[in-house]
């Protein structure tokens, strides 16, 4: 029997509860084709099926798996974690820190505290948190409040995610307050007189569930006059260079956070690079470490949200370049 993504046995308890595979997919932003590769090369996790023969995930292993999630956000590789008992996973799990005050400690890049935007966060405010967001929009232009305070509080819900002080639901509540808000200024930008305008395709790998780096890159290269194509996350690679095609794009932007795993990240880059003709760029920005410490040929790692100005400037370069000598 199941109601509302969560599947129980006959011979079930509440607390016996368990949940399918698209539950999972939800509450820990792990794809459906990595539980089930982890599945087959790991041994966890370890589904039942349920009357229907569809996988039914018990509470203790999404627990666990929630787990694995924060260690992969703080760096740990799937390979490494994934079959850790659970208290040898709670080990590896960095101590929380206490409370921080109002006003100290953690900063935004033009000294703004982060504390005010997280304890809203916290108290599920989202009226307030939208319109804490807004004004530091207006007061600070989009590109700052993108790069100087977008950037920073993110990472620092994720870092709240990891010690325990948010729940996924909270990370959610904040990924949809932020989106509306960076969506809805997005729409305000108004087009660029003039000049040479890349068509840019954003979007990530189907292993890669988070979308804010995606809408931040996105946020930025409208601010440089690009015409951007956002497919959101999850496209297998085969439709992002069908989408490529399609829409002639001049460049494929993709988005990496510290949770992908590289060998993954860099298959998926070589087989795209091989699916699109030689023109069009492709971008790789976001916290992946992979993006720091190994190049691809053929692919541009962006190390920041704010190289993505000096980036669009040497592409208007090379194309006038190119037409002269044509």
């Amino acid at each position: 029997m199941s109601t509302n993504g969560r599947c129980m046995n006959e011979d079930q308890s509440d607390a016996g509860q368990c949940y399918s595979i698209a539950a999972v997919e939800r509450d820990t932003g792990l794809s459906k084709d990595t539980l089930r590769v982890w599945e087959r090369r790991y041994g966890f996790p370890q589904p039942a099926r349920d009357a229907a023969g569809d996988r039914s995930y018990p509470a203790e292993q999404v627990e666990r798996l929630r787990t694995i999630c924060r260690l992969m956000d703080a760096g740990h590789r799937p390979g490494r974690i994934v079959v850790l008992a659970p208290d040898a996973l709670q080990a590896l799990l960095p101590v929380e820190p206490p409370p921080v005050p109002a006003g100290s400690a953690r900063v935004a890049g033009d000294g703004t505290a982060l504390e005010p935007y997280l304890i809203l966060v916290g108290q599920h405010d989202v009226q307030g948190l939208r319109g804490q967001l807004g004004q530091a929009l207006l007061r600070m232009g989009l590109e700052a409040f993108v790069v100087s305070l977008v950037a920073p509080l993110t990472t620092a819900v994720g870092e709240a995610w990891m010690q325990g002080r948010f729940q996924v639901f909270e990370e959610h509540l904040y990924t949809e307050c932020l989106t509306g808000v960076l969506r809805q200024a997005i729409a305000g930008v108004p087009p660029l007189a003039g000049g040479a305008s890349p068509r840019v395709l954003l979007t990530t790998f189907v292993q890669e569930a988070h979308g804010l780096g995606l809408l931040m890159a996105e946020v930025l290269l409208a601010l440089e006059g690009c015409q951007c194509l956002s497919l959101g996350p999850q496209t297998p690679v085969p439709e992002i260079a069908r989408a490529a095609h399609a829409a002639q794009v001049d460049i494929v932007a993709l988005s990496f956070s510290a949770s992908m795993p590289g060998p993954v990240a860099q298959a998926g880059l070589r087989e795209l690079r091989g699916l699109l003709p030689t023109r069009v760029a492709v971008w790789a920005g976001g916290k992946a470490s992979f993006l720091q410490t190994r190049a691809l040929p053929g692919v541009l790692a962006l190390p920041a949200l704010s190289a993505v100005h000096a980036q669009v400037t040497l592409w208007r370069h090379q194309t006038m370049a190119t037409s002269r000598a044509t």
